[in-house]
């Protein structure tokens, strides 16, 4: 393992003194922040203040204007009015920028209240306005004598739970949890799982980039002929243990770059708390989901990477295996359709798709499936070690073997001597 540990650090060093590797590591933020402030300086997005006129009937002004400080609404005037219904629609179209809420006795009986909204209005104020129909559904049920009890059940709502006929049976059998919804980021605060899941996707890909360097860097070696100095003082398995650790905590430092330059812009342009939801216990395992990925891909890569004399020519066969880290793709749809479904069950049991796959389900669920994660976290593990075995055995033959790309009946040949 000493020797494993100097040539990761032997890696990192490397690369980390490359001009391009640096030049992309923050390229990459810096696309991102043109991406997000690039477009607003240039977009005339400059959102006008709109006067709101309320006609109140129930005596509630007073709670609709806290409610609107409350929210943030700085471009928004609010104003009681006392004008009849045609003279206040005649203002309305009349005047920019000016809507009209007409709260009376006989809407909240209909349970329909009319907004009127002039045409230069922007469209998010009807999102902001929005936020003031729970509040006035529990004034109305107040109004119809219910207990405080019974308003609570009521004000909860209810939801569709999607279940499939697939679903049926295996979420019966004791000790194991029914997913309770399989909506896109269904529940009271979609950042909860968005945040964490987001945190432990971007992880995934970079390493993952980061392990198909592995793959280049040791056909490369090969194609300049020192992999046999370096293993004149190494065994080929401390060199492959150590491209792997060292690729490991280069992916890693790429990550925290990425994220410590975009996580203040994030937070800056869309107002969002992310540490509050970042740091969650499913954290952990999102994180460890991730890490498996990487070493299966890291097995392959490297494994890949001494079977080819250079990677201008590689052929068909070393073209498909790096294609296999975006194999989840096929799987996007019907995972974002239903994330309990039979189709991203499968996905979750396939070594190949199991990592992104798992990240983006348990993103999506409000209850996560105990059972499914440890049946596919279980499998990912045991293919992890089988396939680090067979990149052994691979890369020990490969790396000194010269003059050509190996083909997939020589690598066969290799994994059973």
């Amino acid at each position: 393992m000493r020797n494993a540990m100097k040539v990761a650090r032997w890696e990192l060093k490397r690369n980390l003194k490359n001009k391009s590797f640096i030049i992309g590591l923050f390229l990459t933020p810096a696309i991102l922040a043109l991406f997000l402030i690039v477009p607003s300086l240039f977009s005339d997005d400059e959102v006008e203040d709109v006067h709101l006129f309320i006609t109140d009937e129930l005596n509630i002004f007073d709670t609709l204007t806290d409610i609107a400080e409350g929210e943030g609404w700085e471009n928004v005037t609010i104003e009681e009015t006392n004008l009849d219904h045609d003279s206040m629609l005649d203002v309305v179209f009349r005047e920019s920028q000016t809507a009209y809420l007409e709260i009376t006795e006989k809407h909240m009986d209909e349970g329909s209240i009319p907004l009127y909204i002039n045409e230069d209005v922007d469209d998010s104020f009807t999102f902001q306005v929005r936020s003031l129909e729970d509040p006035i559904n529990l004034i109305q049920l107040e109004r119809l004598g219910l207990t405080q009890e019974e308003i609570e059940t009521i004000a909860s709502g209810v939801s569709f739970d999607m279940t499939y006929e697939e679903d049926v049976g295996a979420s019966t059998n004791e000790g194991e949890v029914i997913i309770e919804s399989d909506g896109l980021f269904s529940g009271d605060d979609p950042l909860k799982r968005a945040v964490p899941g987001a945190f432990a996707g971007i992880i995934l890909f970079s390493i993952v980039m980061s392990g198909m360097m592995i793959f280049q860097s040791a056909s490369q070696e090969k194609k300049d002929k020192i992999a046999e100095i370096i293993l004149s003082s190494l065994s080929p398995g401390e060199l492959m243990q150590g491209k792997i650790i060292g690729y490991f905590a280069l992916g890693l430092i790429q990550v925290f770059v990425w994220i410590g330059l975009a996580i203040p812009l994030v937070m800056w342009k869309f107002d969002i708390a992310i540490f509050e939801y970042l740091f969650v216990p499913e954290l952990i395992i999102l994180l460890a989901i991730a890490v498996l990925g990487y070493l299966l891909f890291a097995a392959l890569f490297v494994g890949l990477g001494a079977t080819m004399e250079d990677v201008s020519t590689s052929g068909n066969f070393q073209g498909m295996v790096l294609m296999l880290p975006f194999l989840p793709l096929i799987f996007l749809g019907p995972i974002l359709s239903n994330p309990s479904g039979l189709i991203a069950q499968i996905g979750s049991y396939i070594p190949f798709t199991s990592p992104a796959v798992l990240i983006i389900r348990l993103t999506l669920l409000d209850v996560w499936p105990w059972v499914e994660i440890a049946l596919a976290s279980g499998i990912l593990l045991v293919s992890v070690w089988i396939f680090m075995k067979l990149a052994g055995k691979v890369f020990q033959v490969g790396i000194l073997m010269y003059g050509k790309n190996a083909t997939p009946r020589e690598i066969w040949r290799w994994l059973w001597m």
